[in-house]
């Protein structure tokens, strides 16, 4: 009983405090929530998820240049294993599965590029052919 004492003003304080926000606010704060969204994005930073400029394209363009870079670089470190191997049968493997890797990898690159806009493109309402560059 004697923690209930405790408890009762503390409650009571809780729920006229939030009582009174909810009065203020809704005659203080009348704004819609796609006001706080766009009070909250940055200024220069797309509205939209997709389309050109979108997020998603942002996000799709920049994932698939670090995909594509990293598989000529990879290219790139397999054609010096090759030349370095030095007539070494293991090292030769080596260095060409790390080239046929590396293919495979841009392969699939320009796959994922092609499959992404596709679906942008006939998929997506309000989005044009091709991506923005990154």
């Amino acid at each position: 009983m004697n923690s209930l004492k405790k408890f009762t003003p503390v409650a009571l304080a809780v729920v006229l405090v939030f009582a009174v926000s909810v009065f203020i606010s809704q005659n203080t704060f009348a704004s819609s929530i796609v006001d706080g969204a766009n009070a909250a994005r940055g200024s220069g930073q797309p509205a939209e998820l997709f389309g050109n400029g979108g997020i998603i394209t942002t996000i799709t363009n920049v994932l698939l240049f670090i995909v594509g870079a990293l598989s000529v670089i990879m290219l790139i470190f397999g054609g010096l294993r090759y030349v370095i191997s030095g007539g070494n049968s293991t090292a030769v493997t080596a260095a060409k599965n790390t080239i046929l890797y590396a293919i495979v990898g841009l392969v699939i690159a320009f796959l994922a590029y092609a499959a992404v806009n596709f679906i942008m493109t006939s998929l997506v309402p309000g989005s044009s052919a091709g991506f923005t560059n990154v």
